[in-house]
This record gives structure tokens, C-alpha cells and sequence, in this order.
């Protein structure tokens, strides 16, 4: 009962902070909150491949294209369309793409669902560095069809003026809504499947779990969120291109994934502020300082530096990640049994 209140607890005070935020935060802080709450939507969902299930995936950047194309192109009038493809006329494919937010962001996650599926038959049949290495190229093929299909992207040019209909409800709300679903696949039976493949992929087949399918439930549902992730992070830079998408976004998610626990959801969230915050908040340090009389001029990059000394240090000790593979739940029981 104690971790119901918790959890209800917490719930109301993330709403309430949504809620309120706009309030407190003046359009640059509020455009950084949009921001987390995005990459915690796909850090989540990489969290449950790559943590959960002990899966070295490689592959969000590619879904996270998916979804912001699809997006992208269900919100683009038709005229629009028309405007922005230069290079080659948009297919009827991509002109009959036309709906509103909702059924656009649900048609990105399917796109990127149905994509996983197909992937996971070919994907799974190896393990390890050597799915790293498949899944990795995935996302490079993504890149390469979107630079030579001209008339479903618009190529190397990308697209533009892609309507901002989203705000930090929209974001904040599918960020709660992310992390609950995680929550209760994680605790269910499915996630305790998961779990036993992560610890031991042979014992978990000797003892009746079929792991393939499991393997292939958490990458569809993976793909399926960062698909979403990725159709609200087009949506909120209003102009998406190829060079976009490329293995430096997988490998800020992984950052933070390892970083907050591989395996932990709430890890997840405290990694995403810290990883997605930080670099903002220290991005003074890139510009002029005056220090005690002395002006020490501008050093760009100096942020990133310093960050990733922060970052050495806290995984030197923290070597599982700040939490490790334990969420609050499993805090609250050990403060239980020690009171």
C-alpha cells in the first residue's frame, strides 16, 4: 500500500510540475523541459531492449527517423508538400500522408512497430557485439534511404516548416504515460521474462520461455515509443533532415541509459535530466567569463568537456549506473525492512 502512495505521490507531483511550469519557466527553459521530456520518451523505450532485456541494441536513431518522417508528413498540408520537394515531386504516397496530431504520432510508432517486426527475425539470430553491429547498420540504412528517396523525403534537403502543435502538456503528458507503461511491463510477466533472458538467454529457453518472442516484444515496443519520440522531436524542431538522425543520438540515449542504471526506469528520468539538463545549464561555460576581475574569453566546447569529466567521475563510482537496475519500489522495501 505504501508504494501505491508513493507511486500516486510522485504521479501527481510530476502533473503538477507540467502543469505549472509554464508559470515558472521563461520559453528557453520551457523549450529545454520539451527536450527532456522527449529524449526520456526514448530513453525509456531504449532502456527496455537494451536494459531490461539485456539486448545491445544499436538501433534508435533509425526509429526515431521513422517516426519524425511519418510525423512530419501527416502534418504537412499538401501544398506544403509541393513547396518543399525540390528535388523530385512527392509521391502519391506522401501526399495521401494528412491527419492531425494524434493519429499522426500513432501512425509513427505503428511504422516503426511494424519495422521492428520484420527486423527481429534477422536481428535476433545473433547476440552481443554482434547484434550491436547489425542493429548499428540499421540505423545507417535508414540514413541512406532517406538521402536517395527523394520523393518520400525530399532527400539530403530534409523538410521544413513542419507545424509546432505540441507544448509541454503534449510532451510532459506522453513522457508520464511512457514511463508508466514501461513501469508495468517491467513488473509484469512479461518484464520478469525480460529480466531472466538479460541474466541468462540459455537458462531462460531451458525453463520454457521463449526468448525470441520476448526479445521481439520488447523491440516492437521499444520501436513503437521511439517512433512517437521521434514524430514530437520533428514536431519540435519544426525542420528534420538525414544528418539528424545518426549514431551520435543513439549514443546520447545510451548515455543516459547507462548512466541512470541499465535497467532502471527511474534511473532513466534522473539520467535524462542530468545528461539533456546539465549541457544546457552549463552552456555558459562555452561563452565569456568575467572571474574575480579576470576575463577569461570565450572557449566554445568547454561545456562538453567539463561534462564528461562529470560524467567520468560519477561512473567511477557509480559503476552500474547511479541506480543500478533498482527503481523507487525497490528502494522503498529496503528502507521498509530497515525501519
Amino acid at each position: 500500500m505504501s508504494l501505491n502512495k508513493n507511486f500516486i505521490l510522485y504521479l501527481f507531483l510530476s502533473i503538477a510540475f507540467i502543469v505549472l511550469a509554464p508559470y515558472i519557466f521563461d520559453d528557453y527553459g520551457i523549450r529545454i523541459l520539451n527536450n527532456i521530456f522527449i529524449f526520456l520518451i526514448l530513453a525509456a523505450s531504449y532502456n527496455l531492449i537494451n536494459g531490461v532485456t539485456g539486448q545491445f541494441s544499436l538501433e534508435p536513431n533509425g526509429f526515431v527517423a521513422i517516426g519524425a518522417y511519418v510525423t512530419a508528413l501527416s502534418l504537412l498540408s499538401e501544398d506544403m508538400k509541393w513547396e518543399l520537394f525540390q528535388l523530385e515531386d512527392p509521391s502519391p504516397l506522401v501526399l495521401a500522408l494528412n491527419s492531425s496530431l494524434i493519429p499522426a504520432l500513432l501512425l509513427s510508432g505503428f511504422c516503426a512497430l511494424v519495422v521492428a517486426v520484420f527486423l527481429a527475425a534477422p536481428v535476433f539470430r545473433v547476440r552481443g557485439d554482434y547484434l550491436a553491429i547489425v542493429t548499428l547498420g540499421f540505423g545507417f540504412i535508414i540514413k541512406v534511404i532517406a538521402i536517395n528517396n527523394p520523393q518520400l523525403t525530399n532527400g539530403s534537403i530534409g523538410l521544413n516548416e513542419i507545424p509546432q502543435v505540441i507544448d509541454i502538456y503534449w510532451t510532459g503528458g506522453i513522457a508520464i504515460i511512457t514511463v508508466i507503461v514501461m513501469l508495468n511491463i517491467v513488473y509484469s510477466k512479461f518484464g520478469r521474462a525480460m529480466k531472466a533472458v538479460r541474466d541468462d538467454e540459455d537458462a531462460a529457453s531451458a525453463i520454457g520461455i521463449n526468448t525470441f518472442k520476448i526479445k521481439t516484444l520488447a523491440f516492437g515496443t521499444s520501436a513503437f515509443f521511439e517512433g512517437i519520440g521521434g514524430g514530437l522531436l520533428a514536431i519540435l524542431l519544426t525542420t528534420i533532415s538525414p544528418d539528424l538522425f545518426t549514431f551520435f543520438l543513439t549514443f546520447q540515449l545510451l548515455i543516459i541509459i547507462v548512466l541512470g542504471g541499465l535497467g532502471s526506469m527511474t534511473g532513466t528520468i534522473i539520467g535524462t535530466v542530468i545528461v539533456i539538463g546539465g549541457s544546457e545549464w552549463l552552456r555558459f561555460l562555452d561563452s565569456s567569463m568575467n572571474i574575480f576581475g579576470f576575463e577569461t574569453g570565450a572557449h566554445p566546447g568547454l561545456r562538453m568537456v567539463v561534462f564528461s569529466l562529470i560524467l567520468i567521475l560519477v561512473m567511477l563510482f557509480a559503476r552500474e549506473g547511479l541506480l543500478g537496475k533498482k527503481e523507487l519500489s525497490d528502494i522503498f522495501k529496503i528502507k521498509g525492512k530497515k525501519k
